[in-house]
């Protein structure tokens, strides 16, 4: 009996962790037989689980949604980064979950063993939130989104840009990322034919989401928040310029602030396309390169270099005439 409480738990945990289970999966994870799992699977709705089988010649099964919230099974390190999660929210960027944070973590403390409850208490304790001005958005809203990414089903929204614009958008979401407690879609638009990236305050989904789709592959992580970081910066940029540079496109890279996509023309020459709000700044950036360059089409920053040129050059005459005005006192 013991042997079995135990198998139902652990299986239990499986069909928390993923969506999708083959009856094959589940018996060699639990080391038993696929009929021993239908058996199981039989005892845990009779306990008020409502775990959906899945027809087919592999067959599966899915721990579907109930009319209430069935226990869940969390390790030490789960437990404890659910309550700092909580913790957290409770002061993000999501507009209306605040005090359902703050009511969840309450029901979670009086459960915890005193020795996760110290390291959630110590979390907060230890840190001070800093009130945000940003739009808030939409827990629904990004809970939409994240079925989208996680079925790749194809998402269909009104969005409303930098400018002002409105449009209806039809892509094939891939990735969430919050930034600076801004949250970000990363999405292929099946219009453009591109990557793109919206901001989710200004997203407004249309029900129920389109057909599924095959995802398209994804490069790492880190190339993901690079992209969007890129795209962040250069969606508020109201001037670029184009820009040959007489060095490398690494020398390029790790002088510049802000990451840039810079094409490789040989010979130690390469080309990029910085931005800025004013082209006095962009200016300003370019003198930090270290390296000859040329400015391609683009009147406003030849004419900001001009300006920068000859303020650096008063600056220059004036440390020369007083030190000859020293020299010959």
């Amino acid at each position: 009996m013991l042997e079995t409480s135990a198998r139902l738990l652990r299986l239990l945990s499986h069909l928390q962790s993923r969506r999708d289970w083959t009856s094959a999966e589940l018996a060699e994870r639990l080391g038993v037989t696929t009929r021993t799992i239908r058996k199981d699977v039989d005892r845990l709705r009779t306990l008020g689980y409502p775990v959906e089988a899945r027809s087919g010649v592999a067959g599966g099964y899915r721990l579907g949604a109930g009319g209430t919230m069935p226990p869940l099974l969390l390790d030490d390190d789960e437990a404890v980064a659910v309550g700092i999660g909580l913790r957290t929210l409770a002061s993000e960027s999501i507009a209306g979950i605040e005090e359902t944070s703050v009511r969840a973590l309450v029901k979670l403390q009086q459960v915890l063993p005193s020795r996760l409850r110290h390291r959630v208490r110590a979390f907060e304790l230890s840190t001070l939130a800093i009130p945000s001005r940003n739009p808030r958005v939409d827990p629904e809203v990004l809970i939409v989104i994240a079925d989208a990414c996680r079925d790749a089903e194809r998402l269909r929204f009104d969005y409303r840009a930098h400018s002002g614009a409105e449009t209806r958008r039809d892509v094939e979401p891939y990735r969430l990322v919050s930034d600076r407690r801004r949250w970000y879609l990363l999405a292929w638009d099946i219009d453009r034919e591109d990557w793109r990236t919206f901001r989710v305050d200004r997203i407004a989904p249309k029900k129920p989401t389109g057909p599924r789709f095959a995802p398209r592959p994804l490069p790492p992580d880190r190339e993901i928040t690079a992209r969007v970081e890129r795209a962040i910066g250069e969606a508020s940029w109201r001037y670029r310029a184009r820009v040959i540079v007489h060095a490398p496109a690494a020398h390029v890279r790790t002088r510049m602030p802000i990451p840039v996509d810079v094409e490789d023309l040989g010979a130690d020459r390469c080309a990029f396309h910085p931005g800025s709000d004013h082209p006095e700044t962009l200016a300003l950036y370019l003198g930090m390169l270290g390296v000859d360059f040329e400015i391609v089409d683009a009147p406003e920053l030849i004419e900001a270099l001009r300006h920068l040129a000859q303020r650096y050059q008063r600056a220059v005459n004036a440390h020369t005439e007083g030190a000859t005005t020293i020299d010959n006192g």
